[in-house]
């Protein structure tokens, strides 16, 4: 026994410090390495191993599934890593290296073992002069005692301790665990290895369907209630006003802060499918990677066991690091760990990291109702877009963005990018260009210590989906009215050639989000004293979490048509308010342009005569919350257009994240606006809000910025204000 020890002991290296993580194999290693096979204790793991069990027990045992020996073992010392005891076959994807005393192991288990001092070789403790070394893009695995922890965070960051254990079994997926699995060496030729999505949740889902919850909710609000029927009104507004259901209950997973256990209740909302591509350019190198890793474990640690996610990194080159798969137990753990293994290099490459990102949606075998993806970048990109004429402005962007995940694609569905400009060079003119393509959003972080609440932000929506597909019909009633051109921003709408139909596609709505349309209509004069149908609107959707279609009937658009209309033409503060905002939002665009050519005093006047007819307005007057925001908006604009440098540093990037917000009405994350003393926070939404303030509640300091977003509400309770 004592000969067999030896031999044993000296093919595994024990004094090599090497540990490896529990996996689903070790079912029956608790009885064989916590005890003899006559029950006697051997060795227990010592608190620095973090939940890693090292592998050094007192005398082997034959029931040890992780220390059984082969009784030929010199014969296959040369198919086994000695280091990770795992095979080494060619074909497998692992690089191999032949030290020079002949013995081969895992390229990655040896740099591992060498960056740790370990420079003797395992099996026959030859010492080496030539010694591997660890390039970049060579990730710290868990074989040895890896540095959970890249800056110095507090212990009690609950999604950071996930890393300091690993789960023995996973009652969602009986598939084995092993850390290689994690970081290909090389890459497979297809991404079609994505985990199959939870068929739990799904047969869940499909048992709730006789009763999907609320409705959407749709109104329409004419310009004015009356008007003289003598008189045709060529430009006159309706406001198609919709707003998704609420949050039901267990909508976002609740984890608890203090202790790895997590709860959640999913069934009510669509799982997502959601593909990370970060920048790990060398600018990024230091607190900003520091921050993104932060930011990435409060991702993971938030999404559902049925929520699916893959991590692209990109540099000069892009790989994707970890395949699609659910968030279950050991899903998150592995998803840690590959972000924790990032490190900066490089230059920035932002095409190629959409094209691994894409491909991981376009080759995946199944699908989650909702997918997106968020794309991080802190530089610009120099490997793919092409600049010319003597602004210096790039010729044009969309080739950075591929087909596949485009608007208005050959399929007819597009995945959209939410992209994040990070500090103050990245290329924002691309990454807004990027996300309009796509049907995202662009947010510039500005500060650093906000990544998170930023990311909270954006995930708060995305893991509230409620409605699908969305569309509006507008069709009119009486047979003089004719519909002009419909105003919807980024949303694709169409009015027939008669111009007796139109319709907008809204796509998806996130719980408790609202949509505001203005639709112009001539109204013709009319010969007898009656009431006039303008309108008949209705709209169709899927419901995101039982997946029924939906057809709604609204009501109709009805105006008075008195001999004179005298008081009762009274306004709509609900249209005024709306066509503050379209008008502020033209506004942005037309100072974007005229700084864009160099003319900042020009722009920054755009703005001031933007604001005075804002104020002078009738909702503007009312103290209108939304007028107010705007107002706080245009002059913050105005500040970062002071200087030519000012403009290029900040203002850029506000003003194109602000034209991102309005043009989709969803919220995006710019300047300080989600700061308690900032008045910039439109369109969030409460599960927006719940998740940012869960951000705050874990950000640590010296990161924790004092922030406390609030959402400002639209009022309908006064339809009807007399303009005089």
């Amino acid at each position: 026994m004592g000969s067999r020890w030896r031999k044993a002991k000296a093919t595994l290296g024990l004094n090599l410090c090497v540990s490896v993580p529990r996996t689903l194999d070790d079912d029956d290693v608790d009885s064989a390495a916590g005890r003899l096979s006559d029950g006697a204790p051997t060795a227990t793991s010592s608190p620095a191993t973090s939940g890693f069990r090292a592998l050094m027990p007192a005398t082997p045992t034959p029931s040890s599934s992780g220390l059984r020996m082969s009784k030929s073992v010199g014969r296959s010392s040369k198919k086994t890593c000695a280091i990770c005891l795992g095979n080494m076959k060619a074909g497998q994807g692992h690089a191999l290296f032949t030290a020079e005393c002949s013995h081969a192991f895992h390229f990655h288990c040896v740099t591992s073992n060498v960056k740790h001092g370990n420079q003797v070789c395992p099996i026959c403790r030859a010492k080496w002069k030539e010694i591997p070394l660890q390039g970049p893009l060579t990730f710290e695995l868990p074989h040895s005692r890896s540095r959970v922890n890249p800056i110095n965070w507090t212990q009690d960051d609950n999604y950071l301790n996930l890393l300091r254990r690993v789960p023995r079994s996973d009652s969602s997926n009986q598939q084995h665990y092993h850390p290689s699995h994690v970081f290909h060496a090389s890459e497979p030729g297809t991404y079609d290895d994505d985990e199959p999505v939870d068929l739990q949740t799904e047969t869940a889902r499909d048992t709730q369907q006789e009763g999907c919850g609320e409705a959407l909710d749709i109104k329409a609000f004419p310009e004015f209630l009356a008007i003289s029927k003598s008189v045709r009104e060529d430009n006159f507004t309706v406001l198609i006003h919709l707003k998704a259901p609420r949050a039901s209950t267990g909508t976002i997973p609740i984890r608890s802060i203090s202790s790895n256990n997590a709860t959640s209740s999913q069934s009510s909302r669509a799982p997502i499918d959601l593909v990370t591509v970060l920048d790990t350019s060398g600018s990024m190198a230091g607190t900003k990677l520091a921050l993104l890793k932060r930011a990435m474990g409060f991702v993971i640690q938030n999404l559902g066991p049925s929520d699916r996610l893959s991590v692209v990194a990109f540099s000069s080159t892009a790989r994707r690091l970890f395949h699609l798969r659910r968030m279950s137990e050991v899903g998150r753990q592995q998803a840690l760990q590959a972000v924790n293994a990032l490190v900066s290099s490089g230059g920035t490459n932002i095409a190629e990291g959409l094209r691994k990102g894409a491909r991981v949606i376009e080759e995946r075998k199944e699908k989650n109702p909702v997918c997106s993806i968020i794309l991080l970048s802190d530089g610009q990109d120099t490997y793919t877009v092409a600049f010319g004429g003597g602004s210096g402005a790039p010729s044009d962007y969309t080739s950075l963005v591929p087909p596949s995940i485009q608007v208005g694609n050959s399929t007819g569905h597009h995945v959209p990018v939410h992209a994040f400009g990070f500090g103050t060079d990245h290329d924002s003119a691309a990454m807004h260009s990027i996300s309009e393509t796509t049907g995202g959003t662009f947010s510039f972080i500005e500060t650093e210590g906000v990544i998170q609440d930023a990311f909270a932000q954006c995930i708060g929506g995305l893991l509230s989906v409620v409605v699908q597909e969305l569309r509006v019909n507008v069709e009119c009633v009486h047979p003089g009215v004719q519909l002009a051109p419909i105003k919807s921003g980024s949303y694709a709408s169409r009015v027939a050639e008669n111009g007796r139909t139109g319709s907008i596609d809204v796509g998806d709505l996130y719980a408790d989000e609202e949509r505001d349309f203005l639709v112009s209509i001539s109204v013709p004069a009319v010969v007898a004293v009656e009431d006039t149908v303008l309108l008949k609107v209705n709209c169709s959707y899927k419901d995101a979490a039982c997946k029924e279609s939906v057809c709604l009937q609204g009501e109709e658009v009805r105006i008075e048509r008195p001999e004179s209309a005298g008081e009762r033409r009274m306004m709509s503060i609900e249209v005024d308010r709306e066509r503050n905002r379209v008008r502020a939002a033209e506004a942005m665009a037309e100072a974007r342009a005229a700084a864009e050519r160099g003319l900042l005093s020009e722009a920054v006047s755009i703005l001031e005569g933007r604001r005075r007819i804002v104020s002078e307005s009738l909702a503007g007057r009312s103290g209108d919350g939304l007028c107010v925001a705007l107002d706080a908006e245009m002059r913050e604009m105005q500040e970062r257009m002071a200087s030519r440098q000012r403009y290029e540093a900040s203002g850029r990037a506000y003003v194109l994240s602000g034209l991102s917000s309005h043009s989709w009405q969803r919220a995006t994350a710019r300047g300080d606006s989600t700061h308690s003393t900032s008045l910039v926070h439109a369109y969030q939404t409460p599960s927006m809000v719940d998740m940012v303030t869960r951000s705050q509640m874990l950000a640590p300091p010296p990161f924790r910025p004092s922030l406390s977003p609030i959402r400002p509400t639209k009022s309908f309770s006064s339809p009807l204000v007399d303009p005089r």
